[in-house]
């Protein structure tokens, strides 16, 4: 995007609950990205425009791994103050442009993600071999899974309604 001419740039998709402050469904306008031990302001102008003042504002955490356990998130929580954590969002951050980050949780902070979905999502989609695997290994985490995927229901839900009402501004 950067060698095609890009000036401003979003974030958007979904993000991992780190805070009790956020569950499933919560539409994030982040207030900052931290990535690389510091904070990174998203651009005020631009979060207005994709809705910064009818989301819920915060800080998210940019990982370069998947953050799975429960405890591993509260405990990012406690360090960084980040309401919820994602894997991209740190890549437009470091780029220097302005940005905004337009996010919903779909994962609880207090739960761990069943094994299925650490192994089976890759870039965005679900890999099918990957989690047939896993639940044979793990029949007992299709619990798990099913709420897991009513919680991503329930997200897409929300964002979907929160742009329908609060559609990006020109």
């Amino acid at each position: 995007m950067l060698r095609l001419g890009a000036t401003k740039l979003l974030s958007f998709g979904c993000a991992g609950g780190l805070s009790s402050s956020v569950q499933p469904g919560t539409v994030i306008v982040a207030d900052y990205i931290h990535v690389d031990g510091k904070n990174v302001p998203t651009d005020q102008i631009l979060s207005a425009r994709f809705g910064a003042h009818h989301a819920r504002q915060g800080g998210i955490l940019h990982s370069d791994i998947m953050i799975a356990e429960a405890e591993e998130k509260q405990q990012l929580y406690r360090e960084t103050r980040c309401v919820a954590v994602d894997m991209e969002s740190g890549v437009l951050a470091r780029t220097g442009l302005p940005f905004a980050v337009l996010r919903v949780v779909c994962d609880d902070f207090a739960k761990d993600l069943p094994p299925a979905a650490r192994v089976a999502l890759s870039n965005g989609s679900v890999q099918v071999t990957a989690l047939t695997r896993s639940l044979v290994r793990h029949p007992r985490q299709i619990g798990a899974l099913i709420t897991l995927g009513a919680d991503a229901a329930k997200a897409q839900k929300a964002i979907s309604l929160f742009l329908e009402v609060h559609p990006p501004q020109a």
